[in-house]
């Protein structure tokens, strides 16, 4: 096995073949861009450029052995350890990368179940070609009547030999409009109790059977889409774990997805950049002095500090080879109330700066943020289903009476 410092010294070399270094940015108020976002909002010919871009990019990257390099070797993968993926990682940092955001739920989520799940043939159809970038994943678990109740979904499967039959709807789904494959959850014995008789399933995302409507949001933008599922036919080989035991499938998914959401330490722009931001911003109002902006200031940056190392917790367990507990339900919940806190932050600062578009730098810019921070709270889990399971998985307290049907 390669050592560490050569495969960092290679790594070094690849990134200087094909990316610029990074130039540490001074931030000053009034330079540079001022957009701001929860969601980056894209036309239609944005969105593909970007796609392409992604995935010529994760092409080069994964021929050049640093696409996958914790993965099995037997379905694509390097074979080398997270020490390995941590030297990349670290050495990748300090480059100008193309944006490889159209994978994160793929490579996130769908993967680490298909490699937990699938039988062998899926594993050695679908693994490679995501990490690759051949083929893009998506994730559809929410519906409009179960919401965040993965338990109370209404999706049915009906077996039909050895396929079967899919209808139903649903939504939130992130990036299905360019996405070619898709992990659903399905009711398959609806005389069972809820969190029995479901199962997960791969399916066709350009099957005809499948329809993606786009959601428009208030922010303007349409990053999520409703999809409509109409006797979808899904091989019986494309299952994923057993007939009816598909929470615990779906679980692995929410593991990743959590931890994902949540690493994003503040959320909302809890970085130490999106800090300086504010702190600068105060400054350029005059309320950097006040007593009350000081200590929501310093309320921020504490929650943020908090919620980092938090995540911190949570990747060294996974590093340890440990699965996390409560520590993703807390990282998704202290990432959302740290958006609120930014979102509160910027209007006390701003007033109606933030709703009257004057055209002044670092002002109505902000009203995207504002405005995605409402489906931060949903994503990867409402707040209302994170707080449920700290209460009665981690306290003790008794279960959340469910409604009478």
């Amino acid at each position: 096995m390669i050592s560490i410092s050569d495969f960092a010294a290679d790594a070094r070399a690849f990134l200087d073949a094909h990316c610029e270094r990074r130039v540490e940015e001074q931030l000053g108020w009034g330079e540079g861009s001022d957009r701001v976002s929860m969601f980056e909002e894209r036309s239609k010919d944005e969105e593909h450029a970007l796609v392409a871009r992604a995935k010529q990019w994760r092409n080069t990257v994964f021929d050049a052995g640093f696409g996958w390099i914790t993965g099995p070797v037997e379905f694509g993968g390097g074979g080398l350890t997270a020490d390995h993926q941590r030297a990349y990682n670290e050495a990748a940092a300090q480059y100008r990368t193309p944006d490889e955001s159209p994978f994160v739920i793929g490579l996130g989520m769908v993967a680490p179940t298909i490699l937990a799940h699938a039988i062998p043939e899926v594993r050695e159809r679908y693994l490679r070609s995501l990490w690759r970038g051949d083929i893009i994943g998506c994730q559809l678990f929410s519906e409009p009547v179960a919401g965040s109740d993965l338990a109370g979904i209404q999706t049915r499967a009906v077996r039909d030999g050895d396929e079967w039959i899919l209808t139903g709807q649903k939504v939130w789904t992130s990036g299905a409009q360019f996405s070619d494959i898709g992990e659903i959850i399905t009711r398959t014995s609806p005389d069972k109790p809820k969190h029995k008789g479901l199962t997960m399933f791969l399916i066709d995302m350009r099957d005809p059977a499948i329809e993606v409507r786009p959601l428009r949001q208030m922010t303007g933008g349409a990053s999520f889409n409703e999809v409509f599922l109409t006797e979808l036919r899904v091989p019986d080989s494309h299952r994923l774990g057993d007939v009816d035991e598909g929470w615990g499938v779906a679980l692995t998914t929410l593991m990743n997805e959590r931890m994902a959401i949540g690493a994003g330490g503040g959320g909302g722009g809890g970085s130490d950049r999106s800090f300086v931001r504010f702190v600068q911003m105060a400054k350029h109002y005059g309320v950097d002095r006040e007593p009350v902006m000081r200590q929501k200031l310093a309320d921020y940056y504490v929650h943020s500090q908090a919620a980092r190392l938090n995540n911190l917790r949570a990747v060294s367990k996974v590093k340890a080879g440990q699965t996390p507990g409560p520590e993703l339900s807390i990282a998704k919940l202290a990432s959302t109330n740290n958006m609120q806190r930014a979102s509160k932050l910027v209007g006390d600062v701003l007033g109606p700066r933030l709703v009257a578009d004057t055209g002044e730098w670092g002002t109505f810019a902000w009203s995207e943020m504002v405005l995605g921070v409402p489906g931060g709270r949903i994503a990867g889990g409402s707040d209302e289903v994170m707080h449920n399971i700290l209460g009665e998985r981690v306290l003790g307290l008794p279960k959340e009476p469910g409604h009478q049907r």
